[in-house]
């Protein structure tokens, strides 16, 4: 039988996911309420938002959820991957060489320049992490904004809406989740960006969800924010596994992510 869930409703009204990374001892999300009072453009006239295609050294990735910071800064975060200056097999943030913060990251089909503020592998190479779980999966970025993009920005995740919160990251076999991924080898076909999933495994010490997705996560949507049952923030699409599940997605549990960003970063 069927598990009941709650699937993340699609609003028009802007909710937005504002973590508190810098200079913090915790974590916190605001509503939906509290985005629409920033007066953020509808998402129809905004050029910057979650889904989003970012592009730097010549590899493109999709953008996952909106971040703030106790300054009042906005970042959109990626996969930390997809700032690597490597091969794009290579998949180890530890070893991996890695692009200079400070990087220009650009946001296609807007004339907004970014630039990446936090990468989970410059960081870890940094602090010498040797946990080698944590050096294949922790796999997170944030690409700061410019102050006057309140205008272009919208917090909302296309078609789903949210995220209500950030999830707690004990998402389990079988729950559903949803995604919106925008790879440029769709050429533009918007109907194939939302995804519907499963989460089949958590493994490599809860730092992964491994799931299945409808339409399948490609080359391009890698950093794409994954929302839970309830439209939390849950992780961001990494990678394609063959083992043990094959074709399923490693997804990064992005509460895990932040803690480690909070944690050893200076954000």
């Amino acid at each position: 039988m069927p598990r009941p869930t709650a699937r993340p409703r699609r609003v028009a009204r802007s909710l937005a996911l504002g973590l508190a990374v810098a200079a913090a001892t915790s974590l916190t999300a605001f509503t939906g309420a509290a985005a629409e009072a920033r007066g953020f453009p509808p998402l129809g006239r905004s050029t910057v938002h979650p889904g989003v295609v970012l592009y730097a050294d010549n590899k493109a990735c999709t953008a996952n959820f909106v971040f703030t910071d106790a300054a009042g800064h906005y970042y959109l975060g990626e996969a930390a991957h997809c700032t690597s200056s490597g091969p794009p097999e290579n998949f180890n943030g530890c070893l991996d060489p890695v692009l200079a913060l400070g990087t220009e990251v650009g946001v296609q089909g807007s004339a907004v320049k970014g630039k990446l503020a936090y990468s989970s592998w410059s960081t870890m190479q940094k602090i010498g992490e040797t946990d080698g779980t944590v050096c294949l999966t922790n796999d997170f970025a944030l690409v700061r904004l410019p102050d006057d993009v309140v205008t272009t920005l919208n917090p909302s995740v296309p078609y789903f809406g949210g995220p209500s919160g950030l999830a707690p990251g004990n998402a389990g076999t079988g729950d559903f989740v949803y995604s919106f991924g925008n790879s440029p080898l769709r050429q533009g076909l918007q109907d194939l960006g939302p995804k519907h999933g499963v989460v089949v495994d958590r493994t490599d010490s809860d730092w992964t969800f491994l799931c299945y997705f409808l339409t399948p996560v490609i080359p391009g949507d890698s950093g794409s924010g994954v929302l839970d049952e309830q439209g939390r923030a849950l992780g961001v699409a990494s990678s394609l596994n063959f083992l043990p599940h094959p074709a399923s997605n490693g997804v990064v549990n992005l509460a895990k992510a932040l803690a480690y960003a909070q944690a050893h970063s200076g954000i």
